[in-house]
């Protein structure tokens, strides 16, 4: 707005009504479910695989600037926030284990998940490398 002006004065009016329509188509855009990506789908299924042990991760610093823990429940994820808590659940067998975001990745294309060794044998055999799961934000 101009300097001095006040919504009531008329020039001021059409820059008032403006703002207040920038306003409103960003509540329509968001509520219409044109939000941002990672304002969605914090849940799917996918391929999971697990990192850290016989690779030379154990130990390192992680995308979000913490060590690494391998046996710890933590997972890999290309876009949800540091910090997100997700339940993983292995589709063959129903066993399930909540982990949180702190690093990034995976990068093959079918995997959404690359969790750690310890989060990985809670749920499956590690000597599978992979395993069909589902995953919810908690």
């Amino acid at each position: 707005m101009r300097r001095g002006c006040t919504p009531f004065l008329y020039g001021c009016r059409v820059q008032l009504i403006l703002m207040l329509l920038k306003t409103l188509s960003i509540l329509a855009i968001a509520t219409a479910g044109l939000a941002p990506l990672q304002a969605k789908a914090a849940s799917g299924c996918s391929l999971a695989s697990h990192y850290g042990v016989g690779d030379g991760y154990h130990g390192q610093t992680t995308a979000n600037g913490e060590r690494y823990n391998a046996y710890g429940k933590s997972v890999a994820h290309k876009w949800l926030p540091f910090g997100t808590r997700l339940r993983v659940t292995n589709q063959s067998n129903g066993k399930s284990v909540v982990v949180r975001v702190n690093d990034r990745g995976p990068y093959i294309a079918g995997r959404d998940l690359d969790l750690s060794y310890g989060a990985f044998s809670t749920i499956a055999s590690p000597s599978q490398g992979v395993a069909r799961i589902c995953y919810s934000r908690v």
